[in-house]
């Protein structure tokens, strides 16, 4: 499963889910044009695989950043 996120000027406390997606190329797609004329905004692509840490907290790596 891909995750896909949003940032104004890359700060983490501005992210916002875009969309989960389970085919990569969509996910790709969907983060491209989200931020689309947009300068501000970057792109984040998470892969989670359902496995959670210690802390019950789902595991992500990140895939893709623009």
């Amino acid at each position: 499963m891909y995750h896909v996120y949003t940032e104004k000027n890359r700060s983490e406390l501005t992210r916002t889910l875009i969309g989960d997606f389970k085919d990569y190329d969509e996910a790709m797609d969907a983060a491209e044009k989200a931020i689309e004329g947009k300068p501000e905004l970057s792109y984040i692509v998470e892969e989670t695989d359902g496995h959670f840490n210690s802390y019950g907290e789902l595991v992500a790596e990140v895939v893709a950043r623009s």
